[in-house]
C-alpha cells in the first residue's frame, strides 16, 4: 500500500475477509458499511453551481457516522478546540477507572446497559468523593470517555476522565490540593465498585450479581496522573 492509504482503503481491501473470520456485531457491521461508503457517493451528492459562470462542483456526502475517520475529524477537532474554552487555570488529573477482563464477555452482550453503567458509576464516584469533607468538600468538574479497546486492540472497556483537580465549596470558595490528588486512590476502587453495583442491582436486568460483586472487589482499579 501507498503511504497516501486512507482508513476506507484498508476496509476495501481487508473488511470482507476479516468478517468472514470474525463474529461481527450489527452495530460494528454498520459502521463499517459507513466507513467504505463515505463520499463515494452511496449517501447521494450535493451540486454547487456558481451564479456568475455556471460552473459546477459535486461534492459526495458523506455517512455522519461517529466512528468513521473519513468526515469526523473535523467534527472531533471543534469539539476539541471548544473543550479548550472550558479549561480553567487550575490542576488537572486524568483518572482512568477499569473493570476485571473476567466481565469483558458479560459486558461485551451488554454493552449499551453496561457502558452506562459505567459512565454512572465513574461519575457518581468523583462527584461523591470530590463532595465530601474528608477530601475536597466541593463541587468538581470533569469530562468522561468511554474506550473500549486496548493497547493491542483488544476488547478492554474502560472510563477516562479528566477531572478539575479542585472547585467551589458551600461558600462559593475555590478549594485544591495542589498538585495532589483529592482523594486516596487505594480506597476509591470500593466506592467505585458501590456504584456499579447500585446501577447494575437497580436495573434488574442482571441476576448473578454475587459473582460479579467478588470480581469487583478483588479487580477493579482506579489510577490517576497529572495532566
Amino acid at each position: 500500500m501507498s503511504k497516501d492509504c486512507t482508513i476506507q482503503d484498508v476496509f476495501h481491501r481487508f473488511y470482507s475477509s476479516f468478517e468472514s473470520t470474525h463474529d461481527i456485531s450489527p452495530a460494528q457491521r454498520k459502521a463499517a458499511y459507513h466507513i467504505m461508503n463515505c463520499k463515494t457517493g452511496a449517501f447521494g451528492v450535493n451540486v454547487s453551481v456558481c451564479e456568475d459562470c455556471g460552473c459546477r462542483s459535486v461534492h459526495y456526502n458523506s455517512c455522519r457516522d461517529r466512528c468513521c475517520p473519513m468526515c469526523q475529524e473535523f467534527p472531533k477537532e471543534k469539539w476539541v478546540d471548544a473543550r479548550r474554552e472550558d479549561v480553567l487555570d487550575a490542576p488537572y488529573f486524568h483518572v482512568v477507572f477499569t473493570v476485571p477482563e473476567e466481565l469483558n464477555p458479560i459486558i461485551y452482550s451488554n454493552q449499551k446497559f453496561l457502558y452506562t453503567a459505567l459512565y454512572h458509576a465513574a461519575s457518581d464516584t468523583l462527584s461523591e468523593l470530590a463532595a465530601d469533607n474528608k477530601y475536597l468538600g466541593t463541587d468538581i468538574g470533569y469530562i468522561c470517555i468511554l474506550h473500549t479497546w486496548g493497547s493491542t486492540m483488544n476488547f478492554h472497556p474502560h472510563i477516562h476522565a479528566i477531572v478539575l483537580g479542585g472547585g467551589l465549596d458551600v461558600k462559593n470558595h475555590w478549594k485544591d490540593n495542589g498538585k495532589d490528588f483529592f482523594f486516596r486512590l487505594r480506597r476509591s476502587p470500593k466506592r467505585f465498585v458501590e456504584n456499579i453495583w447500585l446501577n447494575l442491582s437497580s436495573s434488574g436486568k442482571m441476576t448473578d450479581l454475587n459473582f460479579i460483586d467478588q470480581l469487583l472487589l478483588t479487580k477493579t482499579t482506579i489510577l490517576s496522573r497529572n495532566c
